[in-house]
């Protein structure tokens, strides 16, 4: 499983966030998105050193966090579990004859020269 798909699982938990200029955040998460923007909700955001500022809502650029640390009584046997690995196979792309996997055509000719 990606990471990034395993932070989307996240949603509606209630996570702390280190970045990497030492601030901390802790909110309910409400997405992740590709880029792993965190957006949350109910947020504290300390700064280093200084008083806890409370926010109603407050997003996260993925690129200057450090780490996200997650509440002890998360379940993460049921997180970890892969949508995607629900038993069906995968389709695999093969041409009629079935032997090589088909590309995006069958080429531009047979090489004469015009």
């Amino acid at each position: 499983m990606k990471l990034i798909k395993f932070l989307q699982r996240l949603t509606g938990e209630t996570v702390t966030i280190e970045l990497k200029n030492g601030t901390v955040i802790v909110g309910t998460v409400v997405g992740i998105d590709a880029s792993m923007n965190a957006h949350l909700r109910k947020v504290k955001m300390t700064l280093k050193g200084k008083n806890p500022n409370p926010y109603a809502t407050l997003s996260v650029r993925g690129s200057t966090v450090r780490a996200i640390l997650l509440p002890e009584s998360l379940n993460l046997d049921a997180l970890l579990v892969d949508a995607a690995d629900s038993g069906k196979p995968k389709n695999i792309n093969v041409n009629r004859v079935g032997l090589a996997p088909s590309g995006r055509g069958r080429g531009r000719g047979r090489g004469r020269v015009c």
